[in-house]
């Protein structure tokens, strides 16, 4: 199921727009704290943000760009502010789409499902995981944690990735060298262990201090 996050001002539109799209059979949410929707847009990973341009404390045109750092979420602004000035800056922030208010729901639904299935036909499902308000995102090897991006190498992302595919799971540095195997990259266990460590220190200078536990003889675990 697809899931929607609206962020709109107006409750009363939000509502409508999501009881609308939810007979559509789509997981729809809207926002009503408005100071960090990029916080809310990690636990929620939608697959389609409907963003407002005037919002509290700051306008949609902020968010977007905010959005952007992260992720590549399709954004169809819904606005009243409908000239062509607001469109193009909607559009070089990142946006996808613009639907001027007042709009007809039907026409919200159809642009909806169009811009879905562009996006996600071939893509099959979202490429992340998500634990704890930390995003690994699998289709560029970066991690998000407060609205901040962590680069890994590629050694470091693997470890990563077989970690949170196992979360509250021990998995050992056999394990974890079989995976880093598969691109024929010869990894001993001294290697293993500088990658850990570098991956360790990476998450501490980002306030993950202790995302990855040491089980002592057994390996490594996300909890």
């Amino acid at each position: 199921m697809y899931k929607v996050m609206i962020v709109e001002d107006d409750l009363t539109i939000a509502r409508a727009i999501k009881d609308h799209l939810s007979k559509w059979d789509y997981d729809v949410t809207y926002v009503t704290d408005f100071k960090n929707i990029t916080e809310q847009v990690i636990r929620f990973l939608p697959h389609l943000v409907l963003l407002d341009v005037v919002l509290p404390f700051f306008n949609g045109f902020y968010w977007c760009g905010e959005i952007r750092k992260i992720s590549k979420v399709p954004i169809i602004f819904i606005s009243s502010a409908g000239d062509n000035m607001n469109i193009v800056m909607a559009i070089n922030m990142g946006g996808d789409d613009f639907i001027v208010k007042p709009f007809d729901l039907n026409v919200l639904t159809a642009k909806v499902g169009a811009l879905m299935r562009r996006t996600y036909s071939f893509q099959g499902q979202i490429n992340v995981i998500e634990h704890r308000g930390i995003l690994l995102n699998l289709s560029d090897a970066t991690l998000i944690y407060r609205d901040q991006k962590i680069e890994l190498t590629k050694n470091e992302f693997k470890i990563l990735q077989l970690m949170m595919e196992n979360i509250g799971k021990v998995v050992s540095r056999e394990e974890i060298m079989q995976r880093l195997w598969e691109n024929d990259a010869f990894v001993d266990d001294n290697t293993l262990t500088v990658n850990i460590a570098r991956l360790r220190k990476k998450l501490v200078e980002s306030g993950l201090d202790h995302f990855i536990t040491t089980k002592k003889g057994l390996g490594y675990m996300v909890e």
